[in-house]
């Protein structure tokens, strides 16, 4: 796989709820983590005393977060809501020749910064509320 774009790299929200995606604008920097809590199975017959870990058991999750700059009022104004009225709505993660992983997600922080003699910035960080798809590209 060839160096990719990190700007290629998009959180996208739905807007209606009917599945109108569109992207989180003023963004310059994004990242997504997955998680997986271990479930330890380990007993005293445990060969060499080493760990056992059960597999398929556990939480899954993922986070999402980013940061940026304000550039589109609609698209501020409805993650704003959205954490204002504790939505969950489903959001896309474009990763570049990776694929699409999509789910519902609540907005966990969103912080508003800014300086006398700068841009006003934000950062924003969700955490997956559901089971996500994921589509290869």
């Amino acid at each position: 796989m060839a160096v990719q774009n990190g700007r290629d790299l998009l959180i996208k929200m739905d807007m209606t709820g009917a599945g109108e995606f569109e992207t989180v604008a003023g963004l310059r920097a994004t990242r997504i983590g997955f998680n997986a809590e271990t479930v330890d199975v380990t007993s005293l017959e445990s060969e060499g005393r080493w760990r056992e870990l059960l597999g398929g058991a556990g939480v899954r999750s993922a986070s999402i977060s980013g940061s940026g700059v304000f550039r589109d009022a609609a698209t501020d104004g409805r993650a704003r809501q959205v954490f204002f009225d504790g939505e969950v709505p489903r959001c896309q993660v474009i990763i570049p020749d990776f694929g699409i992983i999509e789910g519902p997600f609540q907005i966990t922080s969103l912080e508003y910064a800014g300086s006398h003699n700068g841009e006003a910035t934000y950062e924003i960080a969700l955490a997956s509320a559901g089971a996500l798809n994921f589509v290869a590209l």
